[in-house]
């Protein structure tokens, strides 16, 4: 792709923002606090069709979501705050900063290497925390996953995956026994053993999150198959017994 046809089609976004602040009663009338929830859901469609492997659709998704980028953009520009090339001088910036074995004299011999850098030169930038940079308001599991990465990007971490599955093993037999005695703590125990879930699919290379998602997806699918059988033969969830329902699911499963 050329780079005259990149520059002209960013360009052609920022001045049809332009005429929409200026023309739209929708778009002239939104802040930045109007558009933080459309944002949020524009991201999880991006993440469905990344799940579904929609890549069309991915194209689009990333579409809208300029969109957002560049609105905030305006919106900044109006206040004063900031422009888009702010926007885009800044990103430029930090990626330098944070790639000295690309723009600079570190020598980074694989992935690995270079996310150790990163949360090193992060701290130098001035970070309180190593997890600074993890948002409060992140899901549970994703937050957990991203936890772990930032302490082991400090060498914060486990030798190998046995220790890691040890750990799992232990935190499964403490709730274990809060579970028996229908203790307070049975919260707390679950809430140590998810964690250490999360920590030992990160040291095997999976994204806990994409895995529970497929999960919800099947276990959908496959109720859903149910629930079509259910309706066609003119019965009642009241009706049917446990055993029936396993019947279903278990054919639900061989269709896959």
């Amino acid at each position: 792709m050329s780079e005259d046809r990149r520059l002209a089609a960013f360009q052609r976004l920022l001045d049809i923002m332009d005429e929409l602040r200026q023309k739209c009663p929708w778009d002239s009338q939104q802040t930045f606090e109007s558009l933080r929830y459309l944002t949020i859901e524009e991201t999880y469609e991006l993440s469905d069709a990344i799940i579904d492997k929609k890549y069309e659709d991915v194209g689009k998704e990333l579409g809208d979501l300029m969109l957002h980028i560049v609105f905030y953009a305006k919106l900044g520009a109006e206040a004063n705050l900031f422009d888009i090339a702010d926007v885009l001088n800044g990103i430029c910036n930090k990626l330098i900063v944070r790639h000295p074995h690309v723009f600079g004299e570190v020598e980074a011999a694989n992935a690995e290497a270079v996310r150790n850098n990163w949360e090193k030169i992060k701290l130098k930038e001035g970070n309180k925390s190593v997890l600074g940079g993890v948002p409060v308001s992140l899901p549970a599991m994703i937050k957990a996953y991203r936890i772990q990465e930032k302490a082991h990007g400090v060498g914060f971490d486990w030798n190998n995956r046995a220790q890691v599955w040890q750990k799992v093993q232990e935190e499964l037999q403490e709730f274990m026994v809060e579970d028996e005695a229908r203790s307070e703590k049975m919260e707390e125990e679950f809430g140590d053993l998810l964690f250490a879930l999360v920590n030992y699919a990160r040291f095997v290379h999976l994204n806990p999150e994409d895995a529970l998602e497929r999960a919800n997806r099947k276990f959908m699918e496959r109720f859903q198959f149910i629930e079509k059988n259910v309706k066609d033969e003119n019965r009642n969830w009241s009706d049917m017994s446990l055993e029936e329902m396993e019947l279903l699911w278990q054919q639900a499963k061989k269709k896959e």
